[in-house]
């Protein structure tokens, strides 16, 4: 960084400027003068926070578990080791996720932090308001059993309503519940190309050709097949339809 500034200096210099400015930082930590600025910087705090967490959110309150579990089976299924490349299908994950929670987004922002910006609501209705819609979506796609589940341990009464429920309650069961899904879902891929290579084994043991990987031969059935189906038109659109 200060070899950049030294170089910028310089080549402003050999441009003719008589007088070169270099912004300047700094930062302090000093008591606030008041709580008005206390609670400024508490708010700057909780900002940097959520950015930092982000990724994190993203992970365990969203649809991307789902999606790029069922596009690693799949890639397993199809036996086609490293394609499509990890890369891409965490980025195609990543896509659908923001495809599927843009209106719920969006319904955050408008309810919670639109109006908070204007200074319309407070900081505690503007947080309930923003979580809201994402409650509404986890519990509709999480198993009574796997709430229930955190309920028990916790030792709490049942929620009367959704706003009842918890964030540290919702997030794990929504969690398990995904996952309970993707391997469902997963299973289920796996089936039709087991077959494939069933089938592609006995017709090589019945040839005598036990020295010949079947993995190798069937490789290209297995994606003639997925081309014939149409299989990301077929598997993204299901994917999608599961999702309440």
């Amino acid at each position: 960084m200060m070899r950049l500034v030294i170089i910028l200096a310089l080549f402003t210099s050999f441009l003719g400027a008589e007088t070169v400015t270099i912004p300047t930082m700094n930062f302090s930590l000093s008591a606030p003068d008041g709580p008005q600025q206390l609670v400024s910087s508490l708010n700057v705090l909780v900002l940097l926070t959520l950015l930092f967490l982000a990724p994190s959110m993203i992970l365990v309150m969203t649809t991307f578990t789902r999606f790029v579990i069922v596009f690693g089976f799949l890639r397993q299924a199809l036996g086609t080791q490293q394609v499509p490349p990890t890369q891409l299908l965490v980025m195609l994950a990543m896509i659908l996720t923001f495809f599927v929670m843009e209106p719920i987004g969006t319904k955050a922002y408008n309810d919670g932090i639109k109006p908070y910006i204007e200074e319309k609501i407070g900081y505690e209705e503007a947080f309930d308001k923003t979580t809201l819609p994402f409650k509404n979506f986890m519990i509709r796609n999480t198993r009574e059993k796997d709430l229930a589940l955190f309920f028990r341990i916790r030792e709490m009464e049942n929620p009367q309503t959704i706003a009842d429920v918890p964030l540290s309650v919702i997030i794990p069961a929504f969690v398990i519940s995904e996952l309970k899904t993707a391997f469902e879902i997963g299973f289920l891929l796996f089936l039709p190309f087991l077959v494939i290579d069933m089938v592609v084994a006995s017709i090589l043991m019945s040839m005598g050709m036990m020295m010949l990987p079947p993995v190798m031969i069937s490789l290209p059935f297995k994606i003639l097949v997925f081309i014939l189906i149409d299989g990301w038109n077929l598997l993204i659109g299901n994917l999608i339809a599961s999702i309440k």
